[in-house]
């Protein structure tokens, strides 16, 4: 054991004795960890934000609202026979009669149509054109076939879960981009304790004839593969966390929050990041380490 230890670079005993080199392993797992979850939860709001908008961008419906259900399927029927020959719908298509009392059944009761309540005719419409003047021609359509039509843009009255899907996705990069800052921050000052640590070793190696680049290589190297260790470490068990959440997610049924999903290139984005603050680690290392030795020594 003796004839190993006497083997080692003497560099790299002196940084492994260092205050507080050795947390840098655990401090970055814990900078990773967090990105990683954050990197996911932007890149998964994105993802879903996106595919709302694609969904909801050509999808109207049309209710048509009488008082009297023979009434309202009458002119439900002028209407969809309107919306069929318009050249900006894809497709027209009336919802039953039975979907729509099921769907108003846990507000309403069952006797809703017995106590006189109107239940409105519905047309689910697909455009081929998302633009405004589409959307305002196929109203147009409908309103000619029938007074009693309203026509409902579903883009809008989702828009404030759009909005919100952009606003998660802009503060968790806004939490990426501090957590960066952060990790150059302990960087920083674990390169700054090394430093104070072995003032005397350093000021030796100084007069033996190392430069100022050779010694900032010796705290690179150390603070570069504490950075790297750490970050898989947490990148592994943020990225297994990821996996869980996305599985419930799934399990729910639900279209909209199913939509938050990681695609292949987003899994291999979260998977470089251990990489990319190592990186990052070797920078804030050899700036601070060669820019204090310029100063002090």
């Amino acid at each position: 054991m003796r004839t190993v230890a006497r083997r080692r670079p003497a560099a790299a005993r002196v940084l492994d004795e260092a205050p507080g080199l050795r947390a840098m392993t655990a401090v970055m797992a814990i900078m990773v960890f967090l990105t990683v979850l954050a990197g996911a939860l932007g890149l998964g709001t994105a993802s879903a934000g996106s595919l709302l908008d694609r969904q909801l961008a050509g999808r109207l419906t049309v209710q048509v609202v009488e008082g009297e259900p023979a009434r309202a399927d009458a002119a439900a029927a002028r209407v969809l026979a309107a919306l069929r020959t318009s050249r900006d719908v894809a497709s027209a298509t009336a919802v039953p009669r039975a979907e729509l009392e099921a769907l108003l059944r846990p507000w309403l009761g069952g006797d809703a149509e017995e106590a006189g309540l109107p239940v409105p005719a519905m047309i689910d419409v697909d455009l081929r054109d998302t633009s405004d003047a589409a959307v305002a021609r196929v109203a147009a359509t409908a309103i000619a076939a029938s007074p009693a039509a309203r026509v409902d843009r579903h883009a809008r009255w989702m828009s404030p879960v759009g909005g919100l899907m952009r606003s998660l996705t802009w503060l968790a990069a806004g939490v990426v981009l501090l957590m960066a800052a952060a990790t150059a921050a302990v960087v920083v000052l674990a390169a700054r304790a090394g430093l104070e640590a072995h003032r005397g070793t350093i000021e030796v190696m100084h007069m033996l004839g190392s430069t100022d680049l050779q010694l900032a290589r010796l705290f690179q190297r150390r603070l570069t593969l504490d950075a790297l260790v750490g970050g898989i470490a947490g990148a592994a068990v943020a990225l297994g966390v990821v996996l869980l959440v996305g599985g419930q997610l799934a399990s729910l049924g639900s279209e909209l929050v199913g939509g938050i999903r990681l695609g292949i290139a987003d899994w291999a984005l979260l998977a470089l990041l251990p990489l990319g603050f190592a990186l990052l680690a070797t920078l804030a290392a050899r700036w601070t380490v060669t820019r204090a030795l310029r100063r002090t020594l």
